[in-house]
């Protein structure tokens, strides 16, 4: 595997030749050295779809000037899944293959919940591509001494209080009807399995070769700070950090807050 890039680093300067048609010239070739210093970073929403990411992910843009990728898994919103996508590793799999496409490089990988599970994942497909990941308010490995809180079974408005430090900061979307959207149950499912869990993902992360940071919203009650720590053992090259007065979607619920955590840590 290539030594990754440190993120936030200046690429290598690459020199390409390309051939171009102006006008009634002819073909000109020129050769260009490219320095870049645009960090692409590519966010991975949680069960409650792209709409709990797109409003950070037009701060993170524009605070920024970076490349801000936000897909849709597929099978959320509505979208079609390929009935081969069986996994949270399928899945990771679609996203590394997307970011040869558009060839990127010195990718940062930031995903919210079961996001976080693809982060995760992605980190241990060992592309070169990808530099650093950031786990936030994760799902996906099995902690004895602190469980994850099956939502399944939970009012809209107990997922609310288990989700937010202030539920009123739940976002309302035109396209529930007005209403604060729930987590997409069956599309998650679709990927994890009934359990929401993998019993051998916290083993398997002792190979995750980036740096991550691992941040966790102190009032989540979904996920709970401890389970966050032990997210944050499990992965070498890691550091754990707890956002206050926040919950389970500190990118809808304190969006500046996380992204100056962010931006604090990038700069270490």
């Amino acid at each position: 595997m290539s030594a990754p890039i440190a993120a936030g680093s200046l690429r290598p300067t690459r020199t390409d030749t390309a051939t171009l048609r102006v006008g009634s010239m002819g073909p000109v070739e020129v050769t260009l050295q490219d320095r870049d210093r645009t960090r692409p970073f590519l966010l991975l929403h949680g069960g409650g779809g792209p709409a709990t990411m797109t409003g950070f992910a037009d701060l993170l843009a524009e605070r920024t000037h970076s490349r801000v990728l936000l897909p849709t898994h597929p099978g959320f919103c509505g979208t079609p899944r390929n009935s081969a996508l069986t996994s949270v590793s399928d899945l990771a799999k679609v996203y590394v293959a997307m970011l040869e496409t558009l060839d990127l490089s010195d990718v940062t990988v930031i995903g919210n919940s079961f996001g976080g599970w693809v982060a995760a994942e992605i980190a241990l497909q060992g592309s070169p591509r990808v530099s650093g990941g950031v786990i936030i308010n994760g799902i996906g490995i099995e902690v004895d001494a602190a469980p994850t809180t099956d939502v399944s079974g939970l009012t809209p408005s107990e997922v609310l209080a288990h989700s937010f430090h202030d539920p009123r900061k739940a976002p309302m979307t035109s396209s529930t009807g007005g209403k604060r959207p729930g987590p997409d149950i069956p599309a998650l499912i679709g990927y994890t399995g009934p359990t929401m869990s993998d019993p051998t993902l916290a083993k398997r992360l002792r190979d995750t070769h980036v740096p991550f940071h691992v941040l966790w919203g102190e009032s989540d009650r979904i996920v709970t700070p401890d389970y966050g720590r032990a997210y944050a053992a499990a992965i070498p090259m890691s550091t754990f950090t707890l956002l206050p007065r926040t919950g389970h979607m500190p990118q809808v619920e304190t969006p500046e807050e996380l992204l100056g955590t962010l931006l604090d840590l990038g700069n270490k």
